[in-house]
């Protein structure tokens, strides 16, 4: 069995889902920064997670930059 998920068409490079198990405070205080900044907790995550990454030298440089925020462009 594969981790890979199938592409999307129309889309980049198919994004990998994670399972994380955090301690509810830790969640709780994750879910109140996130709002504050109007993320999601997923996308908090991702910018942590990159951030961390950046900041001792790991981020590949082939990393597809972060999703945009707030709604999809119309298309038409």
């Amino acid at each position: 069995m594969s981790d890979e998920q199938p592409a999307r068409p129309g889309r980049g490079r198919e994004r990998r889902q994670v399972l994380l198990r955090l301690d509810p405070a830790v969640h709780d205080a994750l879910a109140r920064w996130a709002a504050d900044e109007l993320r999601s907790v997923n996308a908090q995550v991702d910018l942590i997670v990159r951030r961390a990454l950046a900041d001792v030298g790991r981020l590949p440089g082939d990393a597809a930059p972060p999703p945009r925020r707030g709604r999809p462009p119309a298309s038409g």
